[in-house]
């Protein structure tokens, strides 16, 4: 088999992965009955309009409602709305966005119904700063997170504290009507409140939680927001509050599920699949030199699988910014960290991020194999130099190995599949 043929293999991979997600085959399957009254649907996320668009082709009765996606991410739909605003980074776009969501939900009764569509990415598009701070204080406390190498789940731990919709509060806020949250899950462990930091869906975690994630990560956050922290105001409903009671929660695709899907094609294609896990977290680099130092026992020694063999994973790293002037992702940082430690190694590999944008560029991610450094070199760059620069997509953008479907419409997180022939 060419490097070509290897890398168009990994690209079908991808492709049945992010399949598997398809909103209108994963919504299909978790509908609510219709309501007496309204049916209001709101949401957020990266695929929070194809979500949309979806659902009205599959929704019996009349609907309206509002969603909120990033910037260049919206689709055509016919009743819901569809707002587009700033990610990763807040802006006031996505403010005006939350404003819409609340009174999409406003003044509803008991026999109406809100179905939430959220996906990832709904955390930044959602910027609702409580009493006393504006949104460049969300904006900051966003960028400190962002470059902290945080895990998402204390990310969001820290978020929902500073905020007036995420942690429950929009489901809240709908009350008494029932809410139905159909979930597309980005998070390891496909916690449901982890997601687009859980705006229909409360968390136990409290604000002493909150704080002790901010000392243990050393977090230099303005003094407004420490301040507001160590008060008691703003306090997010806890799971057990009487304004969730008869609401429902489903995930509905998730990393496992596609990782299954990639693992299916590859059988069917004669290549047997490994799953190491769907929920790896860490920080990218190190988690790229983990992957390598398991791809090379693999090719030198047949353990702890034997050749043929791609070996899939999921989760979500994390990068933590030490140079400031970069361009990439953790997909792009984590697979050149990988290209260093399969040098000369007859490994391809891919990795990507489901939803078609990994970090600041346009791509997915890329594809590297054993001749990645060498040919970075060849360009008159150094390779660990970049990595060091945290510039992961201009490394493989002067090989052209960059690897850019587009948006997806969906997210279930990283993809990456290793080739071992």
């Amino acid at each position: 088999m060419t490097l070509e043929a290897d890398k168009a293999f990994l690209a079908r991979l991808f492709d049945a992965a992010v399949a598997a997600a398809d909103p209108k085959i994963a919504l299909a399957k978790a509908l609510p009955k219709p309501p007496k009254g309204r049916t209001i649907v709101i949401g957020a996320g990266k695929g929070a309009a194809q979500m949309a668009a979806a659902f009205e082709d599959l929704w019996p009765t009349p609907v309206e409602g509002v969603v909120v996606t990033r910037y260049g991410y919206a689709a055509p739909t016919r009743s819901i709305r569809v707002m587009e605003a700033s990610h990763p980074v807040p802006d006031e776009a996505g403010a005006k966005a939350t404003e819409a969501l609340f009174a999409a939900v406003s003044d509803l009764g008991p026999d109406d119904l809100v179905v939430a569509l959220i996906c990832g990415g709904g955390s930044a598009l959602l910027p609702a700063p409580p009493p006393g701070m504006t949104l460049s204080d969300e904006v900051a406390l966003n960028e400190c997170l962002l470059a902290s190498g945080a895990p998402i789940s204390v990310m969001n731990a820290i978020r929902k504290q500073v905020s007036t919709i995420k942690g429950g509060r929009l489901a809240a806020a709908a009350h008494p009507a029932r809410v139905v949250s159909l979930v597309v899950s980005d998070v390891p462990g496909d916690d449901p409140a982890q997601v687009a930091s859980g705006p229909t869906v409360p968390d136990s975690v409290n604000r002493a939680d909150a704080l002790k994630h901010i000392a243990a990560y050393g977090l230099a956050l303005p003094e407004n927001i420490r301040s507001h922290l160590a008060s008691d105001q703003n306090i997010p409903p806890l799971p057990a509050d009487a304004a969730f009671e008869g609401n429902e929660v489903h995930i509905i695709a998730s990393a496992s599920l596609s990782l299954e899907a990639a693992a299916r094609l590859a059988s069917s294609e004669n290549v047997p699949p490994v799953i190491l896990s769907d929920a790896i977290e860490g920080e990218a680099r190190d988690v790229g030199q983990v992957h390598a130092a398991i791809a090379r026992e693999v090719r030198q020694r047949n353990r702890p699988f034997a050749p043929p063999v791609v070996i899939l994973s999921g989760g979500e790293t994390t990068v933590t910014i030490r140079n400031s002037g970069g361009r990439g992702g953790r997909n792009t940082e984590f697979l050149l960290a990988f290209a260093g430690g399969i040098q000369g190694q007859k490994i391809t590999a891919l990795a990507a991020d489901t939803d078609g944008i990994d970090g600041s560029e346009d791509n997915a991610g890329a594809f590297a194999d054993g001749t990645t450094w060498s040919r970075i070199r060849a360009t008159g760059q150094d390779p660990a130099t970049l990595l060091a620069a945290h510039d992961a997509w201009g490394a493989f953008d002067s090989i052209d190995a960059i690897f850019a479907p587009g948006p997806t419409g969906t997210n279930v997180n990283d993809f990456r599949a290793i080739l071992i022939r």
